[in-house]
């Protein structure tokens, strides 16, 4: 197990019938706070509320052995255009319940009952790293804050996901 910083590759997918690189706000949270941690930004983009075209992104990213983590924002909610989760889950070969379960826990000390409505989910497939979040900026930053800063960290104690990696694909 490391102790030092390991920096990661990861890629960004915002997920959003109306986001431009322009007005992408939540993107660039996670891209800011990765880039300041120390990880590399490997990929950043945007797709529309489809599963079918988020998935088709994700399986490629998933299928790059350059890629450790990805992260998606937005399509987490109720609404019949949200389906980040249907996109995702079915590309897990194991699902990280508790990181849903950690992220509604810390959202619901800001947003109270409301965290019913979020969807974040996270698992692994082919050895990559996935977690989705809301499409809301603070909640980019609370998962990214109170979640991955540390938990993509390899000297955080007693256990991270950066050292996990290389095991990921063990049969």
């Amino acid at each position: 197990m490391n102790s030092e910083f390991i920096p990661v590759n990861i890629a960004i997918l915002t997920i959003s019938d109306s986001r431009t690189f322009d007005n992408d706000t939540s993107g660039k949270v996670l891209e800011d706070k990765a880039s300041k941690d120390g990880h590399r930004v490997i990929h950043r983009q945007i797709v529309v509320d489809d599963i079918y075209q988020i998935r088709a992104i994700v399986s490629q990213w998933i299928a790059d052995p350059d890629v450790h983590v990805v992260v998606t924002t937005g399509g987490t909610g109720l609404t019949g255009r949200d389906g980040t989760p249907e996109a995702v889950k079915v590309l897990f070969d194991k699902e990280i319940e508790g990181f849903g379960e950690l992220f509604r826990s810390l959202s619901y000390q800001v947003i109270k009952t409301s965290t019913v409505q979020s969807r974040a989910v996270a698992g692994v497939a082919n050895g990559t790293f996935i977690f989705s979040l809301p499409g809301s900026s603070g909640a980019c930053r609370t998962g990214w804050d109170e979640i991955l800063h540390d938990q993509l960290d390899a000297s955080h104690k007693p256990c991270n996901f950066i050292d996990l990696i290389p095991r990921l694909l063990e049969k």
